[in-house]
């Protein structure tokens, strides 16, 4: 498709922000109608579904500050005069064509359909059954914006297709796809790598980690842990596990205040055998737990006796997304974060930081736990590919 200026791409974001403002009663009003035919089964899939005035106030301010945003199309990377006079020039270019399929959640097809249209990108959106009328009345919007400033609905396309309709299309396109991009749990992410055709950058699992090392400020170890566990369980960036130093000075008071808040905000803990002994606990039957994402209001507690035995742990069970740890030693935490072979990384913060808004990329399409091309919540300036120039009189090699 002919690509559009950067002032068209802004005055639809612009457009679409004041369509989702005027139908915004309408939005929430259809997404209860999923809602409502959501049959409850998976606590984190339903939290993920619901639409209400905070969350169409974030898809405002998403379309807003994407309109506000610098082109991230042909940036000059690199450039190069030959001997013989020949200019080369590297510069970003989009991708072309981006599928983008989700599960559950409304606002990816505002967020992440805006990062790729900005980017000058053609959308393919490909939501779940649970949220279609939702999706639906949302992408009635993109069309709406698009047509008030003269470009082709065919910019953003909605794949209204069940799960077979979605494996033949994977397998054998019938357009162009340049990039897939799968948001969801596990089970999506490997039903896209295992059709498609084309690349995948994978939005991986979270199993976020916090080791509490020997030296940590244990009160702000607790507000943490809290925080990153309870502020909202169907986040990837929220946390699963968490390793408690055996050295720490008053191990076991800090265990037992920990454990009874968590109990206390409905958490389900279960614990290794060090830990067995502590009330209204449960202790891992099987260490397979280690490599899960709970996405629920539950939590793993271990023991671990060094810093080395807890980077060790962490990068084997983890999913490669967001690992924390809480020290006062400074060159501690750095060793840490250096070691761990995680997107993220953090000392003495909230896993739950992991976010394209939280990182200043004003928003992400998916936070990726691949490592190319790019790793982590991938924002506007991520949603590009490059393309050379080089341009002669003549030359001839």
């Amino acid at each position: 498709m002919k690509p559009l200026s950067i002032e068209t791409r802004n005055a639809v974001l612009r457009t679409m922000a004041k369509l989702v403002e005027q139908e915004r009663n309408q939005i929430i009003l259809t997404n209860q109608e999923d809602l409502s035919d959501y049959d409850g089964s998976d606590l984190a899939m339903e939290e993920r579904l619901k639409v209400d005035d905070k969350k169409v106030d974030e898809m405002i301010l998403s379309l807003n500050q994407l309109a506000s945003q610098e082109d991230p199309v042909g940036v000059e990377r690199f450039h190069f005069t030959h001997d013989n006079g020949i200019k080369v020039v590297n510069k970003t270019a989009a991708f072309g064509t981006i599928l983008i399929i989700y599960e559950s959640r409304p606002d990816v097809t505002i967020e992440a359909g805006g990062i790729a249209f900005k980017s000058g990108n053609k959308i393919l959106l490909k939501g779940g059954k649970e949220s279609l009328k939702s999706n639906l009345k949302i992408v009635s919007l993109w069309h709406k914006a698009l047509e008030e400033n003269g470009v082709s609905k065919d910019w953003v396309e909605y794949l209204n297709y069940n799960r077979t309709e979605t494996q033949a299309f994977l397998e054998k396109p019938t357009q162009k796809v340049d990039l897939i991009v799968p948001r969801g749990g596990e089970k999506l992410i490997e039903f896209v790598k295992a059709h498609a055709t084309c690349p995948v950058i994978v939005s991986g699992r979270g199993n976020n980690f916090v080791y509490v090392h020997e030296k940590a400020d244990t009160d702000l170890a607790l507000k943490v842990i809290l925080n990153a566990k309870t502020s909202k369980i169907s986040a990837c960036n929220a946390l699963d596990k968490v390793l408690i130093d055996s050295k720490l000075p008053n191990f076991e008071g800090f265990a037992a205040m920990l454990i009874e808040e968590l109990i206390e905000s409905k958490v389900e803990v279960i614990v290794d055998k060090s830990l067995e002994y502590f009330e209204n606990t449960k202790t891992i039957e099987n260490e397979d737990i280690w490599y899960e994402e709970f996405l629920d209001y539950k939590i793993v507690i271990g023991t671990i006796d060094s810093q080395e035995h807890a980077i060790d742990k962490i990068n084997k069970y983890c999913g490669g997304h967001s690992a924390a740890i809480i020290t006062r030693d400074d060159e501690v935490a750095q060793q840490f974060m250096e070691s761990i072979d995680a997107a993220a990384v953090y000392q003495n913060a909230s896993t739950r930081f992991t976010d394209g808004g939280q990182f200043g990329l004003g928003g992400e399409l998916a936070i990726s736990t691949d490592k190319l091309h790019q790793r982590g919540p991938i924002g506007l300036q991520h949603l590009v590919t490059n393309k050379w120039y080089v341009y002669g009189e003549g030359q001839i090699r």
